[in-house]
Formats: C-alpha cells, sequence, structure tokens
C-alpha cells in the first residue's frame, strides 16, 4: 500500500474505534481492560484472564525492567498493559493510540487506579510519532499494526524513538510466511486492507534497521482459539450486544470472527510475540 493511502487507513482506522458500537462491544467482550489476544489453558477460559497472560507473557521478555523504564505502547487501546507494567515496576508508560473514545476510557481507569502521574495518553498515530529520538527504553505493541498500510514505516518511527540498545516487544496477526495472499480475501477485506504482516517481513524490515532478533515465540494456535472464544461469548450474549451494539454491528462481527478461525486453523495466519533489539551504537533510523 502506498504512502498516498496511509492517511484514508488512519481515518477509518479511527472512524472504526471511535465508533459507539465498537466501544461497547470491545468493553463489554474483553472487559475494557485489556483488548488483544489472549492466551489460553484452555477453550472455555474467560477472555479476560487470557487476554491479561499475554501481557504477563510480554512483560517477562523484558530487559531489566525498573522504575528508570521508560516505555512507549503504541496502539494501546484502553492501556491495560501500560496499568499492568507500572502497578508492577512503578515506571513511566505513554500510551499512544488513534482512538479518542479508547483513549478517554485509558484516561478515566488510569485515574481511577491512581497511575495518571505514571501514564501519559497521547492521540496520534505510529506511523508518525510525536516523541524525540532515543526517547524509550522499550516500544510495545499488542495487535496493532496490523491496521497500519505502511509498517515499514512504523518500525522505522519505532526505531527513531528508541535508545541506542533499546527494546521492541509486540504481536500481532501475521499472515503466515508461506500463505498465499489472496487466501487471506475475507480476512483483509474485514480490516479494508491489501496485505497482513508476516514474520518474514518482520525480520526482514528488522535486518534493514540493523535491529537483533532476541525471541520469537510462536503462539499461533491461540490465535483462532481467541477468535473462537469471542465468537462463543457474542453468540451466547447475542441479544444483549444487539441492543447495545446493533444488529448489523453484531452480524458483520460474527462474520468477521468467522473468517479469522477458519484462517488460523487452515494455517494460513500465525501469532506470536517478537523481541527485537536496537543495537547499542544505532542512534537513529536512516
Amino acid at each position: 500500500m502506498n504512502h498516498s493511502e496511509s492517511p484514508e487507513v488512519v481515518q477509518r482506522t479511527r472512524h472504526y474505534y471511535d465508533s459507539d458500537s465498537a466501544d461497547r462491544f470491545y468493553a463489554s467482550i474483553w472487559g475494557g481492560n485489556d483488548i488483544h489476544i489472549g492466551i489460553y489453558e484452555n477453550p472455555e477460559e474467560p477472555i479476560a484472564p487470557a487476554s491479561r497472560r499475554t501481557v504477563e507473557r510480554m512483560a517477562a521478555r523484558l530487559p531489566q525492567p525498573g522504575r528508570q523504564m521508560r516505555v512507549l505502547d503504541i496502539g494501546a487501546g484502553y492501556g491495560g498493559s501500560a496499568r499492568h507494567l507500572v502497578q508492577t515496576w512503578s515506571c513511566p508508560v505513554t500510551c499512544l493510540n488513534l482512538s479518542a473514545v479508547q483513549n478517554e476510557r485509558n484516561r478515566q481507569l488510569n485515574r481511577q487506579g491512581g497511575l495518571t502521574e505514571f501514564i501519559d495518553v497521547i492521540d496520534g498515530s505510529f506511523e508518525d510519532l510525536p516523541f524525540a529520538d532515543a526517547a524509550y527504553d522499550v516500544v510495545w505493541s499488542q495487535d496493532a499494526l496490523l491496521h497500519s498500510g505502511r509498517r515499514a514505516r512504523v518500525l522505522e518511527e519505532v526505531n527513531r524513538v528508541l535508545r541506542p540498545g533499546g527494546s521492541f516487544l509486540f504481536t500481532d496477526p501475521m499472515q503466515a510466511d508461506d500463505c498465499p495472499p489472496e487466501t487471506l480475501g475475507p480476512v483483509l477485506r474485514r480490516i479494508h486492507l491489501e496485505s497482513l504482516g508476516s514474520p518474514g517481513f518482520y525480520r526482514a524490515a528488522a535486518q534493514k534497521l540493523g535491529w537483533t532478533e532476541q525471541a520469537w515465540e510462536d503462539l499461533s494456535p491461540h490465535l483462532a482459539a481467541h477468535y473462537a472464544r469471542v465468537l462463543g461469548e457474542v453468540e451466547r450474549r447475542g441479544p444483549e450486544l444487539c441492543e447495545a451494539c446493533g444488529a448489523e454491528y453484531v452480524a458483520n462481527m460474527q462474520t468477521g470472527l468467522r473468517h479469522w478461525i477458519d484462517a488460523g486453523q487452515a494455517g494460513r495466519l500465525c501469532w506470536g510475540i517478537f523481541h527485537f533489539q536496537k543495537p547499542a551504537g544505532n542512534r537513529a533510523a536512516a
């Protein structure tokens, strides 16, 4: 996708997540704290603890966490990860997110938890990060990069704001390296994009930036398991959700979830935790 198309993608994503229907759906189904793919101990496990387990699994990979660690969460949603990091290590976290509606819920939850002095919530796009070079020790992202039509640009921005030696930890629904892109049509139409990233894409982009791969934890089975769990909850709470979000929204969501499940179970999608490190001598993106 070329640069001229990106503003349209950004606006479409912002409009969707700012809608009352989307906000009510994600706040209700995911619990209003974490809104990303979970790691499940069993297929019937509630969504909220499975989603929190992903945060904990990622946080366990942080190098030398502590009060001095500066973290930027891009595509931060409702800020659940930021609150976990602050409550665990008292480190400052900046949340950057497109959706003003999600950002306001994030701020409210931070006020309720007495965490406003630790967490800044910024309205903005991760394609153009409004931060100084080398401002953060860690950049963190969960299931957000897929929404960009310029993922290489996003990684360049991550590289710019990371300090030398800093870490980028993220998850993202990806197409498998051996997946013919044309087989993902139903999924791609749902998110209005031409492609997903893949492990190979992220590795090639990281190599270009001079990053080293610290870890790739392949957790792909949890992608289909998660969307199946969400679909089951939607079907169980159908009348309630139709009243809150609208019948058309719920029907479209069910269709979209089935596409994700089918593609995941067919091995066309993958998901897991990537950890890349910026070299200690690299002070900014080329």
